[in-house]
């Protein structure tokens, strides 16, 4: 029988370089893409995937987790376990994946759309939307954010493929099911939540989009029925238009959302320098074009990359970013190295709680330095649009889950259609007259982090229960490092210690609830 400590040793000895070869490799190839990058890559995650798909090792944790371990140890196979699954399947089909993930990946890096003849990069695409009253020229640049999708459809609907292939041969019902299934998540309690969120917010959401709708009209010269996704600001919307919320550009000129956000973390007792001085924030030609934060030893080489400017979509992000960044570093040092990690929950719970402060009163006011008069009267309007960002958001992740469940379920539907369906479904938007393209594969989750969306929901969910616990224990979170404090200690520190559902029940006194993002939604609507 297998010696559940010897097992562990020997598991982490074997996988702690590959995964820090393949994190800076997956690094490099995101910061400059090149054919050079994408190579390494493809050699850095292969040679771990070999190493997740050995079936002696996968064989050792079976029998270690039934040899009764102490619960550190246990815990450590647990999640070995869960890693080690979907590696087990034909080495052509996993080489393949990896492979094709790399080439798309690099795609969306590398593709620019144009605008009116001259190529466009994400960042000017959101400010044509969001500035322009030429609605020829937004549609141009809207249609501009989804060539990328045509680029890449053939090989995303691929991806789907082989990953059911890999799925069912592990007796899964499909990628989907597998994907749930091995992130300590249940799929008929998540769709349960989907469908609880779903209820909550659907007449509330109809209700601000129809104001924001007449607005919309108003400024564009036509019939609330003649409004096209191109009226919207973000490509996606995902994210709610200047007319359904404030406007803050004007706060943020001149401003250095990087020292906004360096100088928040040192507030409540968080040293983000050693990840700034390491990240990659500002945008170029041949860079991935949007944000996240990586955690490249689980030692504290922690970086961010972004694509940075001065308005508040970037300072959101940045908060966003380096509330990941700020879990990663806050690891107890003396936890073994398979614990010294997160749930998607839970570090998306902190990252969202952070971004939030950008649309906070106190925050522009004690940050961002805005006068305490100014901060008074925005204070009801600002809470109004958090309210409506959450209602925007969760129709989103609505649309994002949905979607992907039914890609899995059958890639070779008709996508097009199932896309626009739960579009004009959840997020009420009319779809474009005759439109029959890949606007699904634009998005590059699809494609590069399958599965993840409704982490971002749940997210919600932990963000706006930890910050009740937080305004309770602390008095707020701006400036007080009481609240950093209690982040570190109840939260950081722990790191997959447990279950993330238990450090969330641990961590505030509850279990998770919708309660009160709810709570959050009607105070800032009734504002």
């Amino acid at each position: 029988m297998s010696d559940p400590r010897a097992v562990v040793t020997r598991a982490v000895d074997r996988l702690r370089p590959l995964h820090r070869t393949a994190a800076l490799s997956w690094w490099d190839a995101n910061v400059e893409a090149t054919e050079e990058h994408e190579r390494r890559r493809v050699a850095a995650e292969l040679a771990l995937s070999d190493a997740l798909a050995d079936g002696e090792l996968f064989r050792d944790v079976e029998e270690a987790r039934a040899n009764g371990a102490d619960a550190v140890v246990r815990r450590q196979l647990d999640l070995l376990h869960s890693s080690l699954v979907p590696h087990q399947v034909p080495e052509a089909i996993r080489h393949r994946i990896v492979e094709l993930e790399a080439s798309v990946e690099a795609r969306f890096a590398q593709h620019r759309g144009e605008v009116r003849g001259r190529p466009v990069d994400d960042n000017e695409i959101k400010r044509i939307l969001r500035t322009s009253d030429d609605v020829d020229e937004r549609r141009e640049a809207w249609e501009a954010s989804k060539t990328v999708g045509a680029a890449v459809a053939d090989d995303v609907r691929e991806l789907a493929r082989l990953r059911n292939e890999a799925a069912r041969s592990l007796g899964y019902r499909d990628w989907f099911a597998l994907a749930i299934s091995t992130s300590e998540m249940d799929e008929t309690k998540l769709f349960e939540t989907l469908d609880e969120c779903d209820r909550l917010t659907a007449g509330a959401f109809a209700a601000w989009k129809a104001a924001t709708d007449t607005r919309l009209a108003e400024r564009f010269g036509c019939a609330v029925d003649d409004l096209r996704p191109w009226h919207y600001e973000d490509p996606f919307f995902q994210e709610v238009p200047a007319a359904g919320g404030v406007d803050l550009q004007s706060v943020f000129a001149g401003k250095d959302v990087v020292e906004l956000a360096r100088t928040t973390y040192d507030g409540i007792g968080v040293d983000t320098g050693p990840i700034l001085d390491r990240s990659d924030l500002y945008p170029r030609d041949g860079k991935c074009q949007h944000a996240f934060c990586i955690d490249l030893d689980r030692e504290g080489d922690v970086r961010v990359l972004a694509n940075v400017e001065h308005d508040r979509y970037w300072a959101d992000t940045m908060l966003h970013e380096l509330g990941h960044g700020a879990y990663d570093i806050g690891f107890d040092p003396s936890l073994p190295w398979l614990l010294r990690d997160t749930h998607l929950t839970m570090t998306e719970g902190i990252a969202i709680l952070m971004g939030r402060l950008a649309l906070e009163a106190d925050w522009l006011e004690r940050v961002a330095g805005i006068d305490a008069a100014e901060a008074e009267e925005l204070d009801e309007r600002l809470r109004a649009a958090q309210a409506a960002e959450l209602l925007v958001f969760t129709r989103w992740v609505l649309v994002m889950t949905n979607f992907e469940r039914a890609l899995y379920a059958d890639p070779e539907t008709d996508l097009a259609s199932t896309w626009w369906s739960l579009v004009a479904r959840y997020q009420l938007l009319t779809p474009p007259d005759g439109r029959d393209a890949p606007d699904w594969a634009a998005k590059i989750h699809v494609a590069c982090a399958p599965v993840y969306y409704h982490t971002y929901l749940y997210g919600n969910l932990v963000a706006s229960q930890v910050r009740e616990t937080i305004d309770r224990v602390a008095g707020g979170l701006v400036g007080r490092r009481e609240a950093g404090a209690l982040l570190a200690e109840r939260i950081f520190r722990r790191g997959q210690s447990l279950r993330w559902d238990r450090l969330l029940e641990e961590a505030t006194g509850e279990q998770l609830t919708a309660t009160h993002a709810a709570r959050f939604i009607e105070r800032g609507l009734a504002a």
